[in-house]
């Protein structure tokens, strides 16, 4: 029987979000219902208030999530009612080129449910990243929900579900970083501290955040960063190459997504490095650079979709990370809100006063 519960929408561009009743359906083949317990705010939710996604309205906001699976549909067998569970928005499909290919972390064809939830009055909602957590209970496929350890916070764990785990997978999927290695990290948010942290754990000796903000750069401090550099003081590039013998760092993380932040990225690493991008550029951004540069630096330069993350694989072992005390996870929460409160949750993650607010259920 379908229920009604509470949810955030965004009902048209550049609106103040609202708290509404919402109707989630029951699950049908291939999907689950999750009572959600913790749902971070997300820049990327954000964007879909402002209409930079797509212009499908309503939208049912919130994606970084975990709770307990309350029911599932016919078909599936891999989680079962009570299962703790972080919630994600690349669910493989198994069958697209990609996963054929044994590289399912690109997989092209990710799985969302088939149902729409829909406010009272029947109207569909657009769930954020296929996924739509702001709310005390959503609908997803099956395959978006990955078992953890239930020990684990929720605020916490959820974290992976986005931000956090597109920060550390920069670090450790697409980067490689190794041990011993060199890492610059320019832009210290969530998204840039979770790569300081993820070059912490692979091993890297020296780690360098690179902000205009000190508050940031504090928080990078707290991650594992070894060295900082105030941006705003001058160019971020000759101060990377000092502090790496003269040579630039073997792999360079833009966590901005700016033409003036990846630039630094690329000169700023050492001949034959990695630069790799994971902070999100707008479509109308643009890039001059000339061509003999990309030849004579060599190396490889690399686009981070999501971390390069496997949900099923990488999730449970950052949890297990999380819980032996290596991966502090709690300290990316800078506050726990309510339902009522993302509206403001925006307007402070706008002006960089939070890691990360929560919703708490």
């Amino acid at each position: 029987m379908a229920q009604t519960v509470r949810g955030v929408i965004a009902r048209s561009k550049r609106k103040p979000v609202e708290v509404t009743e919402i109707v989630v359906p029951d699950p049908g083949p291939g999907e689950a219902v999750v009572r959600v317990q913790a749902c971070g705010v997300c820049h990327t939710d954000l964007h879909y208030r402002e209409g930079g996604i797509n212009d499908e309205y309503p939208f049912l906001l919130g994606h970084e999530a975990a709770g307990v699976v309350e029911a599932v549909g016919e078909g599936v067998t891999e989680i079962e009612s009570g299962d703790f569970v972080v919630l994600n928005w690349r669910a493989v499909c198994g069958s697209c080129r990609a996963c054929r290919k044994g590289k399912p972390w690109y997989c092209f064809s990710t799985c969302n449910a088939a149902q729409p939830m829909t406010l009272t009055d029947g109207t569909a909602l657009t769930p954020a990243l296929g996924i739509g957590a702001f709310a005390e209970k959503t609908l997803v496929h099956a395959g978006q929900c990955t078992k953890v350890d239930p020990a684990a916070s929720p605020a916490a764990a959820g974290l992976l579900g986005c931000g956090i785990m597109a920060g550390l997978g920069a670090a450790l999927n697409t980067g490689a970083v190794g041990r011993g290695d060199s890492v610059a990290v320019i832009g210290c948010g969530g998204v840039g501290s979770a790569a300081v942290a993820g070059a912490r754990l692979a091993g890297a000796t020296t780690i360098i955040a690179v902000d205009i903000d000190p508050r940031k750069l504090e928080w990078a401090k707290g991650f594992g960063a070894t060295h900082t550099i105030d941006a705003a003081a001058g160019d971020p590039v000759p101060l990377i190459q000092e502090l790496t013998g003269g040579f630039g760092a073997d792999v360079v993380i833009d966590a901005v997504g700016r033409p003036e932040t990846w630039k630094q990225a690329f000169y700023a690493r050492d001949l034959a490095g990695t630069v790799v991008l994971v902070g999100v550029p707008t479509p109308e951004m643009r890039l001059e650079m000339p061509l003999l540069d990309f030849f004579s630096h060599g190396g490889a330069l690399k686009s981070s979709w999501y971390g390069d993350c496997l949900p099923a694989r990488d999730f449970p072992t950052l949890i297990d990370l999380y819980r032996q005390g290596r991966l502090d996870l709690d300290a990316f929460v800078t506050e726990t809100i309510s339902l009522d409160e993302v509206e403001q949750a925006f307007a402070k993650m706008h002006r960089g006063e939070v890691l990360r607010s929560v919703v708490t259920l």
